[in-house]
């Protein structure tokens, strides 16, 4: 049986000087090679939970394990294992997107030839070569994506969490980047996948999770969960499971 990407068992998180845990007693299982995808309305915990299973948060209790690595505990050699493509620019705006991919590819500790080959992969793959010396700050925001995801997947990563990968960008930007995580998951990377473009995530996830005040209040095949709740799509699951009222 093989080792799950990721295993939380009884997660227990509150922040700093906040005495009402944010997410409590909460359990997962995403398998290895997963599509899956992590859905909640505002402030039900899946950005938390997203920062928690990539170490940027410790939790308090209960265990998060990575390839059956524990995350609180992990040693540095775990974080080439994953990479994270965030909400949030992270890269240069000053740089020019092969300066970028140079400079974390070394931080990811790949040598100079295994830069330029895979730097020349990336750019050509997400449709960038032919602005790859223009500085970040001219792109479009469909292009800074692209280079956001090429920095998260430069060190070809086992396990790939995605923050709103295709937030505010063209339909061209958006087909393209769905494309290549299609193609990442056949190669054998697990996709752990959070968005508020649900008719998007239905064509990518193959197993979700809906969250809401911390809680998983649904986890299956969203084949079977659309039939289990007589929806026809996962923006109608989604209301009515979290219902319709605004969420801050």
């Amino acid at each position: 049986m093989s080792i799950p990407a990721i295993a939380i068992r009884n997660l227990g998180f509150s922040y700093p000087r906040q005495e009402e845990m944010i997410i409590d007693g909460l359990s997962l299982e995403v398998a290895d090679g997963e599509r899956f995808g992590l859905f909640g309305p505002n402030g039900a915990g899946k950005t938390t939970l997203m920062n928690l299973m990539t170490g940027l948060l410790r939790y308090k209790k209960g265990s998060i394990r990575l390839l059956d690595h524990e995350m609180n505990s992990r040693a540095k050699r775990v974080n080439k294992l994953f990479g994270f493509v965030p909400q949030d620019f992270s890269f240069f705006a000053e740089l020019s997107p092969r300066e970028n991919l140079s400079f974390f590819g070394a931080w990811y500790g790949l040598n100079r030839v295994q830069i330029k080959k895979r730097s020349a992969e990336l750019l050509e793959v997400l449709g960038l070569t032919a602005v790859e010396d223009r500085m970040l700050h001219t792109f479009s925001g469909g292009m800074k994506r692209r280079v956001n995801l090429a920095i998260g997947v430069m060190h070809h990563p086992r396990v790939l969490f995605l923050d709103e990968p295709t937030v505010g960008v063209d339909v061209q930007s958006r087909h393209a980047i769905i494309h290549y995580l299609k193609e990442l998951n056949g190669l054998g990377t697990t996709l752990i996948y959070t968005s508020h473009q649900l008719e998007e995530a239905e064509g990518l996830c193959e197993r979700i999770a809906l969250i809401d005040n911390g809680k998983i209040i649904a986890h299956d095949n969203l084949g079977i969960l659309l039939e289990k709740h007589r929806q026809e799509g996962l923006e109608g699951l989604f209301l009515g499971l979290t219902g319709k009222r605004f969420r801050d």
